[in-house]
């Protein structure tokens, strides 16, 4: 019932001119389209949980505790847009006796995607293995994210760099430490944040199912000032009305720093299993430069099905 009331406000509403309202929460503006307002939702609690969301980074450590089926497509490009090293897989992770291993079913490859020791040439390759290969037996791991947030603390190096990149993954749109020049520009919930973007919060169908969409995008006149403190071009997430988890995300971000630049896209489509919110699909597309490290253009996508539970 709650369903159809929501769908025929949708009709209704798409008849008419709408009436954007203007709201201010924690001293930061939010616009509420006119769907929302009308469906007198609690959207100051709403946006709040929104705010502090942990549930995209819950549902990539769901993945440490179930098995699943993946095709990785994983693509080097040169600055011409032409590939010139590249991986193929289809690999499987089985979760037994609270221990995660995989199994590459096919695996392949071009170019110099590995170097002579079978060890991932590009870093973009190294941060993707990360997120969804297994090497050898990992045990004793959970999926609970109290407690374990990202840190840099205490790493170095590499272990450092991929920290960050994690971070900015799993937390788009909150500050991180360690980055010069950008770490504080992309928390897109501070007071700077406020005067550099703009905040939609709606609710709109996707699949025959509705969804809140918050979207965050820079201000169209900002000024040359202020375009300079502009690292997220956009952000857009579909969280589920029910549980406020996110079902779906995109986000572009883009910056020059002189000592590295960057302009990165992603997607990411969740899904349900047992209980569990899981991704499904995540596309990538990335060009990035870091001095003394060789420019990666690379494309990627990752596609998980045939989730299973731990064998006991």
């Amino acid at each position: 019932m709650r369903l159809t009331a929501f769908i025929f406000i949708l009709f209704c509403c798409n008849t008419i001119q709408a009436q954007d309202t203007t709201i201010i929460i924690d001293k930061k503006k939010f616009t509420l389209t006119e769907v929302v307002v009308r469906n007198g939702f609690d959207y100051n609690t709403l946006l709040k949980q929104i705010k502090e969301d942990t549930s995209f980074y819950k549902a990539f450590k769901n993945l440490r505790i179930i098995g699943f089926t993946a095709y990785n497509d994983i693509k080097m490009l040169d600055k011409k847009g032409k590939i010139k090293a590249s991986l193929f897989s289809k690999t499987k992770q089985e979760r037994a006796n609270n221990c995660r291993t995989m199994q590459v079913l096919e695996e392949t490859t071009t170019g110099n995607f590995y170097d002579k020791n079978k060890n991932y040439h590009y870093t973009t390759a190294q941060m993707y293995a990360s997120l969804f290969f297994t090497k050898g037996t990992v045990c004793n791991e959970t999926n609970i994210v109290a407690g374990n947030t990202l840190s840099v603390a205490d790493k170095k190096g590499m272990d450092k760099h991929k920290e960050q990149l994690k971070m900015l993954f799993f937390n788009p749109g909150k500050k991180i430490p360690g980055i010069p020049f950008i770490g504080g520009k992309l928390d897109l919930y501070d007071d700077a944040a406020n005067k550099i973007y703009d905040y939609k919060l709606d609710l709109q169908e996707k699949e025959n199912k509705l969804y809140y969409v918050l979207s965050i995008v820079p201000k169209n006149k900002l000024g040359i000032f202020r375009r300079d403190k502009v690292v997220v071009d956009e952000m857009i997430t579909w969280f589920d009305p029910k549980t406020l988890e996110v079902a779906y995300r995109s986000y572009s971000l883009s910056y020059s720093a002189g000592v590295y630049d960057f302009d990165v896209s992603m997607e990411v489509q969740m899904t349900t299993y047992k209980g569990y919110t899981v991704p499904k699909l995540l596309r990538y597309i990335g060009n990035w430069d870091v001095m003394f490290k060789k420019r990666e253009r690379s494309i990627f996508t990752a596609t998980l099905f045939d989730f299973k539970e731990e064998e006991k």
